[in-house]
């Protein structure tokens, strides 16, 4: 049976939703006394500290995990190529979050079109290094092909199930089945929209078919602008309990 990941990106808790937290511990330790996942972006726009890691994975539970986005440099400046060294220095940072490492969360840049010689290279040497979960949120059409689905379960690679999504099929995920990963990003503003309650109806019996085949299925909201977040991943945990 799939084990449900529900969470938001980062660990704020607007007020709005304060009560629905403990009034003691740190923000990440209120957040996972009520959710299992949390994404770290934080990560793709600069370098933690092993101890860092280390520090955030013994405040939660055990059952816990993070999703932890790789650093632009490798997806947005050096669009995938030649990133062996840059994969090593971010490994031997977020791998210290042990066993409350959940998944690894690859975002590529909208113009980014597939290159199989780059992605096959990318994502053997990502494989050589990492043997858990990972997720690949593509934004070009080019990624939305028969070929690329197969390259990508040949490397145990889910693809996201984006929302709104950039070209119709990324709306559904792909890729590798074990691994279901969702990130509603907010629609129709993207980050600020919060979604209404017949949406979570549907989502929440979304994840549930899902979860018929898979080993995990992640969902994230992303929609942190204006606080939506928080209250939506709310919304849909009561749904799923």
């Amino acid at each position: 049976m799939a084990a449900y990941r529900i969470g938001c990106a980062g660990w704020s808790l607007p007020g709005p939703v304060h009560n629905a937290f403990p009034s003691h511990g740190s923000h990440l330790q209120r957040y996972a006394s009520r959710f299992n996942a949390t994404e770290i972006n934080s990560s793709f726009h600069r370098p933690h500290l092993p101890a860092t890691y280390a520090r955030w994975a013994a405040t939660v539970p055990d059952e816990f995990r993070f999703a932890v986005k790789i650093p632009k440099a490798i997806t947005h400046e050096q669009y995938l190529v030649a990133s062996d060294v840059l994969l090593d220095v971010f490994l031997s940072e977020a791998t210290c979050l042990g066993g409350r490492m959940g998944c690894l969360l690859v975002q590529l840049p909208p113009k980014l079109a597939y290159d199989a010689p780059t992605a096959e290279s990318f994502f053997s040497d990502l494989r050589e290094r990492h043997a858990g979960p990972i997720a690949l949120e593509p934004r070009h059409a080019s990624w939305f092909t028969g070929e690329v689905e197969t390259r990508l379960r040949a490397h145990r690679v889910s693809r996201v199930a984006a929302d709104p999504a950039p070209v119709p099929p990324a709306g559904a995920p792909g890729g590798w089945p074990e691994i279901v990963y969702i990130r509603l990003h907010g629609s129709p503003r993207m980050y600020y929209s919060a979604y209404d309650e017949p949406y979570l109806d549907r989502l929440a019996e979304r994840l549930q078919h899902a979860g018929a085949g898979a080993q995990d299925v992640w969902c994230i909201f992303d929609n942190t602008a204006l606080g939506a977040a928080t209250p939506n991943a709310l919304g849909l945990l009561a749904r799923l309990t």
